[in-house]
Protein backbone atom coordinates (compact mmCIF):
# COMPACT_ATOMS: atom_id res chain seq x y z
CA UNK A 1 0.00 0.00 0.00
CA UNK A 2 0.99 3.48 -0.88
CA UNK A 3 -0.84 6.54 0.39
CA UNK A 4 -3.76 4.17 1.03
CA UNK A 5 -3.84 2.83 -2.40
CA UNK A 6 -3.53 -0.66 -3.23
CA UNK A 7 -0.29 -1.46 -5.16
CA UNK A 8 -1.44 -2.08 -8.45
CA UNK A 9 0.88 -4.53 -9.39
CA UNK A 10 -0.42 -6.80 -7.09
CA UNK A 11 -4.02 -6.09 -8.09
CA UNK A 12 -2.46 -6.84 -11.77
CA UNK A 13 -1.40 -10.01 -11.10
CA UNK A 14 -4.62 -11.44 -9.56
CA UNK A 15 -5.63 -12.26 -12.87
CA UNK A 16 -3.26 -14.38 -13.63
CA UNK A 17 -4.80 -17.43 -12.21
CA UNK A 18 -7.07 -19.96 -13.78
CA UNK A 19 -9.66 -19.13 -11.47
CA UNK A 20 -9.81 -15.23 -11.98
CA UNK A 21 -9.84 -16.16 -15.87
CA UNK A 22 -12.77 -18.84 -15.59
CA UNK A 23 -14.75 -15.88 -13.22
CA UNK A 24 -14.06 -13.85 -16.14
CA UNK A 25 -15.94 -16.16 -18.45
CA UNK A 26 -18.45 -17.36 -16.90
CA UNK A 27 -19.19 -13.70 -16.19
CA UNK A 28 -20.40 -13.09 -19.48
CA UNK A 29 -22.10 -16.37 -20.55
CA UNK A 30 -25.85 -15.91 -22.02
CA UNK A 31 -27.66 -17.78 -18.98
CA UNK A 32 -30.73 -17.40 -21.50
CA UNK A 33 -28.70 -19.80 -23.63
CA UNK A 34 -29.78 -22.98 -22.41
CA UNK A 35 -26.74 -24.83 -23.33
CA UNK A 36 -25.06 -26.67 -20.85
CA UNK A 37 -21.35 -25.08 -19.83
CA UNK A 38 -18.37 -27.69 -18.97
CA UNK A 39 -15.24 -26.21 -17.73
CA UNK A 40 -11.96 -27.65 -19.44
CA UNK A 41 -9.73 -25.59 -16.55
CA UNK A 42 -10.34 -26.82 -13.63
CA UNK A 43 -8.85 -29.84 -11.70
CA UNK A 44 -11.85 -30.59 -9.49
CA UNK A 45 -12.76 -34.27 -10.02
CA UNK A 46 -15.34 -34.14 -7.83
CA UNK A 47 -17.86 -32.39 -10.40
CA UNK A 48 -18.29 -34.94 -12.22
CA UNK A 49 -20.66 -37.91 -10.88
CA UNK A 50 -17.80 -40.90 -11.91
CA UNK A 51 -15.00 -39.91 -9.53
CA UNK A 52 -16.24 -40.29 -5.87
CA UNK A 53 -13.93 -40.63 -2.98
CA UNK A 54 -13.32 -44.07 -0.74
CA UNK A 55 -15.90 -44.53 1.98
CA UNK A 56 -12.76 -45.37 4.17
CA UNK A 57 -11.94 -41.49 3.92
CA UNK A 58 -15.52 -40.12 4.32
CA UNK A 59 -16.09 -42.82 7.04
CA UNK A 60 -12.18 -41.25 9.01
CA UNK A 61 -13.99 -37.67 8.58
CA UNK A 62 -16.79 -38.45 10.22
CA UNK A 63 -15.31 -40.36 12.98
CA UNK A 64 -12.81 -37.84 13.76
CA UNK A 65 -15.47 -34.92 13.92
CA UNK A 66 -18.04 -37.20 16.14
CA UNK A 67 -15.58 -37.98 18.56
CA UNK A 68 -15.17 -34.15 19.91
CA UNK A 69 -11.67 -34.82 20.36
CA UNK A 70 -10.85 -32.59 17.42
CA UNK A 71 -12.39 -29.77 17.36
CA UNK A 72 -9.69 -27.66 18.83
CA UNK A 73 -6.65 -25.91 17.35
CA UNK A 74 -4.17 -27.80 15.89
CA UNK A 75 -0.59 -27.32 16.29
CA UNK A 76 0.31 -24.56 13.48
CA UNK A 77 2.64 -27.17 11.73
CA UNK A 78 -0.10 -30.40 11.92
CA UNK A 79 -1.26 -32.67 14.09
CA UNK A 80 1.71 -34.79 15.14
CA UNK A 81 0.23 -38.16 13.63
CA UNK A 82 -1.07 -36.56 10.80
CA UNK A 83 2.61 -35.68 9.94
CA UNK A 84 3.58 -39.18 11.14
CA UNK A 85 0.97 -40.55 8.72
CA UNK A 86 1.88 -38.38 5.72
CA UNK A 87 5.79 -39.26 6.50
CA UNK A 88 5.32 -42.82 6.14
CA UNK A 89 2.98 -42.51 2.93
CA UNK A 90 5.86 -40.69 1.35
CA UNK A 91 9.25 -42.63 2.22
CA UNK A 92 7.38 -45.96 0.55
CA UNK A 93 8.51 -44.10 -2.62
CA UNK A 94 11.45 -43.40 -1.28
CA UNK A 95 15.26 -44.82 -0.91
CA UNK A 96 15.47 -42.82 2.64
CA UNK A 97 12.92 -42.45 5.53
CA UNK A 98 11.01 -39.12 6.24
CA UNK A 99 10.35 -38.55 10.02
CA UNK A 100 7.64 -36.64 11.06
CA UNK A 101 9.57 -33.41 11.76
CA UNK A 102 10.21 -33.14 7.55
CA UNK A 103 6.70 -32.52 7.18
CA UNK A 104 4.66 -29.33 7.67
CA UNK A 105 0.43 -29.79 6.81
CA UNK A 106 -1.03 -27.02 4.52
CA UNK A 107 -3.80 -26.03 3.42
CA UNK A 108 -4.04 -27.44 0.33
CA UNK A 109 -1.43 -27.88 -1.95
CA UNK A 110 -1.88 -24.22 -3.41
CA UNK A 111 -1.09 -23.10 0.65
CA UNK A 112 1.94 -25.39 0.09
CA UNK A 113 3.20 -23.35 -3.21
CA UNK A 114 3.17 -20.15 -1.14
CA UNK A 115 5.77 -21.36 1.79
CA UNK A 116 7.72 -22.97 -0.77
CA UNK A 117 8.23 -19.32 -2.36
CA UNK A 118 7.95 -17.57 0.95
CA UNK A 119 10.90 -19.39 2.49
CA UNK A 120 13.27 -18.91 -0.55
CA UNK A 121 12.47 -15.27 -1.82
CA UNK A 122 15.20 -12.54 -0.66
CA UNK A 123 15.56 -9.24 -2.40
CA UNK A 124 16.76 -9.58 -5.77
CA UNK A 125 15.76 -13.23 -6.05
CA UNK A 126 14.98 -15.17 -9.19
CA UNK A 127 12.66 -18.35 -9.61
CA UNK A 128 12.54 -20.50 -12.87
CA UNK A 129 9.21 -21.76 -13.85
CA UNK A 130 8.24 -24.10 -16.48
CA UNK A 131 6.22 -23.19 -19.75
CA UNK A 132 3.60 -24.33 -19.57
CA UNK A 133 2.91 -24.30 -16.02
CA UNK A 134 0.62 -24.26 -13.42
CA UNK A 135 -0.35 -20.24 -13.14
CA UNK A 136 -0.35 -20.10 -9.47
CA UNK A 137 3.04 -20.19 -8.86
CA UNK A 138 2.90 -17.19 -11.54
CA UNK A 139 0.67 -15.28 -8.50
CA UNK A 140 2.65 -15.86 -5.60
CA UNK A 141 6.04 -15.38 -7.06
CA UNK A 142 4.52 -12.01 -8.28
CA UNK A 143 3.67 -11.01 -4.61
CA UNK A 144 7.16 -12.38 -3.27
CA UNK A 145 8.56 -10.24 -5.40
CA UNK A 146 10.72 -12.81 -7.24
CA UNK A 147 11.85 -12.51 -10.84
CA UNK A 148 10.43 -14.91 -12.67
CA UNK A 149 12.11 -17.12 -15.24
CA UNK A 150 10.78 -19.50 -17.74
CA UNK A 151 12.31 -22.57 -18.99
CA UNK A 152 10.60 -24.33 -21.79
CA UNK A 153 9.23 -27.78 -21.40
CA UNK A 154 9.43 -29.61 -25.11
CA UNK A 155 6.68 -30.93 -26.53
CA UNK A 156 8.36 -32.31 -29.39
CA UNK A 157 10.17 -34.58 -26.66
CA UNK A 158 7.03 -35.71 -24.50
CA UNK A 159 7.13 -31.84 -22.72
CA UNK A 160 10.20 -32.60 -21.09
CA UNK A 161 12.78 -29.78 -19.36
CA UNK A 162 14.80 -27.91 -21.78
CA UNK A 163 18.42 -28.07 -19.59
CA UNK A 164 20.15 -26.35 -21.58
CA UNK A 165 17.95 -23.29 -20.97
CA UNK A 166 17.83 -23.73 -16.81
CA UNK A 167 21.66 -23.64 -17.32
CA UNK A 168 21.44 -20.58 -19.49
CA UNK A 169 18.61 -19.02 -17.13
CA UNK A 170 19.99 -19.29 -13.69
CA UNK A 171 22.51 -17.08 -11.77
CA UNK A 172 23.53 -16.60 -8.83
CA UNK A 173 20.38 -15.16 -7.84
CA UNK A 174 18.03 -17.67 -8.69
CA UNK A 175 16.50 -19.75 -5.26
CA UNK A 176 14.75 -22.06 -7.04
CA UNK A 177 13.70 -24.87 -9.62
CA UNK A 178 9.80 -26.12 -10.03
CA UNK A 179 8.99 -29.37 -11.61
CA UNK A 180 5.50 -30.01 -11.87
CA UNK A 181 4.79 -33.94 -11.83
CA UNK A 182 2.89 -35.93 -13.38
CA UNK A 183 2.61 -32.45 -15.12
CA UNK A 184 -0.23 -29.55 -15.36
CA UNK A 185 -1.32 -28.35 -17.79
CA UNK A 186 0.69 -31.02 -19.87
CA UNK A 187 -0.21 -34.49 -18.52
CA UNK A 188 3.10 -35.88 -19.10
CA UNK A 189 5.02 -37.89 -16.63
CA UNK A 190 8.70 -37.54 -16.28
CA UNK A 191 11.09 -40.53 -16.79
CA UNK A 192 13.46 -41.72 -13.83
CA UNK A 193 16.51 -40.90 -16.08
CA UNK A 194 14.80 -37.60 -17.17
CA UNK A 195 14.21 -36.45 -13.31
CA UNK A 196 17.60 -37.62 -12.24
CA UNK A 197 18.72 -35.13 -15.35
CA UNK A 198 17.10 -32.61 -13.64
CA UNK A 199 18.69 -32.92 -10.11
CA UNK A 200 22.61 -33.34 -11.61
CA UNK A 201 21.72 -29.65 -13.57
CA UNK A 202 19.53 -28.04 -9.95
CA UNK A 203 22.69 -29.88 -8.10
CA UNK A 204 25.70 -28.43 -10.70
CA UNK A 205 24.00 -24.80 -10.02
CA UNK A 206 22.95 -25.04 -6.49
CA UNK A 207 19.90 -25.05 -6.41
CA UNK A 208 17.09 -26.87 -4.73
CA UNK A 209 13.63 -28.33 -6.31
CA UNK A 210 10.65 -27.69 -5.40
CA UNK A 211 8.38 -30.77 -6.88
CA UNK A 212 4.92 -30.15 -7.34
CA UNK A 213 3.87 -33.46 -7.15
CA UNK A 214 -0.21 -32.99 -6.26
CA UNK A 215 -0.82 -35.75 -9.09
CA UNK A 216 1.45 -38.01 -7.60
CA UNK A 217 0.63 -41.73 -8.66
CA UNK A 218 -2.18 -40.65 -11.20
CA UNK A 219 -0.12 -41.96 -14.27
CA UNK A 220 -1.40 -44.31 -17.16
CA UNK A 221 1.39 -44.24 -19.39
CA UNK A 222 4.59 -46.24 -20.27
CA UNK A 223 6.25 -44.17 -17.48
CA UNK A 224 5.73 -45.17 -13.44
CA UNK A 225 5.38 -42.50 -10.91
CA UNK A 226 8.68 -41.38 -9.63
CA UNK A 227 8.77 -38.88 -6.81
CA UNK A 228 11.86 -35.94 -6.80
CA UNK A 229 12.86 -36.77 -3.61
CA UNK A 230 14.12 -40.55 -4.94
CA UNK A 231 17.00 -37.98 -5.76
CA UNK A 232 17.13 -35.87 -2.32
CA UNK A 233 20.43 -37.35 -1.97
CA UNK A 234 21.52 -35.23 -5.20
CA UNK A 235 19.81 -32.03 -4.36
CA UNK A 236 17.73 -30.47 -1.66
CA UNK A 237 13.92 -31.00 -2.36
CA UNK A 238 10.56 -29.18 -1.81
CA UNK A 239 8.06 -32.08 -1.80
CA UNK A 240 4.38 -30.32 -2.19
CA UNK A 241 1.32 -32.44 -2.21
CA UNK A 242 -2.08 -32.98 -0.98
CA UNK A 243 -5.11 -35.82 -0.77
CA UNK A 244 -7.20 -33.86 -3.09
CA UNK A 245 -6.80 -35.73 -6.36
CA UNK A 246 -5.56 -39.01 -5.40
CA UNK A 247 -8.12 -39.46 -2.92
CA UNK A 248 -10.75 -36.82 -5.02
CA UNK A 249 -11.45 -34.49 -1.90
CA UNK A 250 -9.84 -30.90 -3.27
CA UNK A 251 -12.77 -29.63 -0.93
CA UNK A 252 -10.71 -31.03 2.23
CA UNK A 253 -7.75 -28.52 1.96
CA UNK A 254 -4.87 -31.50 3.02
CA UNK A 255 -2.00 -30.71 1.64
CA UNK A 256 1.93 -30.87 2.66
CA UNK A 257 5.00 -29.27 2.22
CA UNK A 258 7.80 -31.81 2.88
CA UNK A 259 11.90 -31.36 3.21
CA UNK A 260 13.03 -34.27 1.41
CA UNK A 261 16.51 -33.65 1.89
CA UNK A 262 18.27 -36.60 3.62
CA UNK A 263 21.97 -34.54 3.09
CA UNK A 264 20.16 -31.72 5.94
CA UNK A 265 20.24 -28.83 3.77
CA UNK A 266 16.79 -27.82 5.55
CA UNK A 267 17.67 -29.31 8.34
CA UNK A 268 19.73 -25.91 9.73
CA UNK A 269 18.01 -24.94 12.87
CA UNK A 270 17.39 -21.72 11.75
CA UNK A 271 16.00 -22.92 8.89
CA UNK A 272 13.85 -25.06 10.47
CA UNK A 273 13.21 -22.05 13.19
CA UNK A 274 11.79 -19.56 10.10
CA UNK A 275 9.75 -22.64 8.37
CA UNK A 276 7.74 -22.78 11.66
CA UNK A 277 7.85 -19.40 12.62
CA UNK A 278 5.46 -18.49 8.94
CA UNK A 279 3.48 -21.37 10.02
CA UNK A 280 2.40 -19.83 13.73
CA UNK A 281 0.68 -16.99 10.34
CA UNK A 282 -1.18 -19.48 8.24
CA UNK A 283 -4.33 -21.35 9.05
CA UNK A 284 -4.15 -25.08 7.99
CA UNK A 285 -6.64 -27.41 7.42
CA UNK A 286 -9.14 -28.42 10.23
CA UNK A 287 -8.45 -30.12 12.86
CA UNK A 288 -10.70 -32.97 12.68
CA UNK A 289 -9.84 -33.81 8.87
CA UNK A 290 -6.20 -33.51 9.73
CA UNK A 291 -6.81 -36.60 12.31
CA UNK A 292 -8.81 -38.19 10.08
CA UNK A 293 -5.42 -38.54 7.79
CA UNK A 294 -3.87 -41.96 9.23
CA UNK A 295 -6.73 -43.67 8.90
CA UNK A 296 -7.54 -42.38 5.39
CA UNK A 297 -3.94 -43.42 4.19
CA UNK A 298 -4.12 -46.84 5.59
CA UNK A 299 -7.02 -48.30 5.16
CA UNK A 300 -7.63 -46.66 1.41
CA UNK A 301 -6.92 -50.01 -0.78
CA UNK A 302 -5.04 -50.37 -4.05
CA UNK A 303 -8.79 -51.17 -5.62
CA UNK A 304 -9.87 -47.81 -5.01
CA UNK A 305 -7.07 -45.92 -6.84
CA UNK A 306 -6.97 -48.12 -9.84
CA UNK A 307 -10.90 -47.38 -10.56
CA UNK A 308 -9.42 -43.99 -10.94
CA UNK A 309 -6.59 -44.88 -12.82
CA UNK A 310 -8.97 -46.59 -15.38
CA UNK A 311 -11.60 -43.91 -15.68
CA UNK A 312 -8.95 -41.30 -16.25
CA UNK A 313 -7.41 -43.61 -18.98
CA UNK A 314 -10.67 -44.02 -20.80
CA UNK A 315 -11.21 -40.57 -20.82
CA UNK A 316 -7.70 -39.28 -21.94
CA UNK A 317 -8.67 -42.33 -24.46
CA UNK A 318 -11.47 -40.57 -25.86
CA UNK A 319 -9.74 -36.97 -25.63
CA UNK A 320 -7.12 -37.86 -27.45
CA UNK A 321 -8.95 -39.29 -30.42
CA UNK A 322 -11.11 -36.26 -30.37
CA UNK A 323 -8.55 -33.96 -30.68
CA UNK A 324 -7.67 -35.49 -33.36
CA UNK A 325 -10.93 -34.87 -35.19
CA UNK A 326 -11.07 -31.40 -34.73
CA UNK A 327 -8.60 -29.45 -37.85
CA UNK A 328 -7.58 -26.55 -36.25
CA UNK A 329 -5.99 -28.00 -32.81
CA UNK A 330 -3.37 -30.71 -32.39
CA UNK A 331 -1.95 -32.71 -29.34
CA UNK A 332 1.58 -33.08 -29.09
CA UNK A 333 1.58 -35.98 -26.88
CA UNK A 334 -1.39 -38.04 -25.52
CA UNK A 335 -1.82 -37.82 -22.20
CA UNK A 336 0.70 -40.29 -19.58
CA UNK A 337 -0.70 -38.95 -16.48
CA UNK A 338 -2.61 -35.91 -14.05
CA UNK A 339 -6.12 -34.99 -15.12
CA UNK A 340 -4.88 -32.37 -17.77
CA UNK A 341 -4.06 -32.67 -21.64
CA UNK A 342 -2.17 -29.73 -23.33
CA UNK A 343 -3.74 -28.66 -26.96
CA UNK A 344 -1.94 -26.36 -29.21
CA UNK A 345 -3.15 -24.45 -32.89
Amino acid sequence: MENGTVNQEMDTASTITIKGILSLLIQNVDEKNGKRLISLGMGDPTVYSCFHTTHAAGEAVVEALQSEKFNGYSPTVGLPQTRRAIAEYLSRDLPYKLSSDDVFVTSGCTQAIDVALAMLARPGANILLPRPGFPIYELCATFRRLEIRYFDLLPEKGWEVDLDSIEALADQNTVGLVIINPGNPCGNVYSYQHLKKIAETAEKLKIPVIADEVYGHLVFGDNPFVPMGVFGSIVPVLTLGSLSKRWIVPGWRLGWFVTSDPCGMFKNPKIIERIKKYFDILGGPATFVQAAVPRIIEQTDEVFFQKTINILKQTSDICWDMIKEIPCISCPQKPQGSMAVMVMD
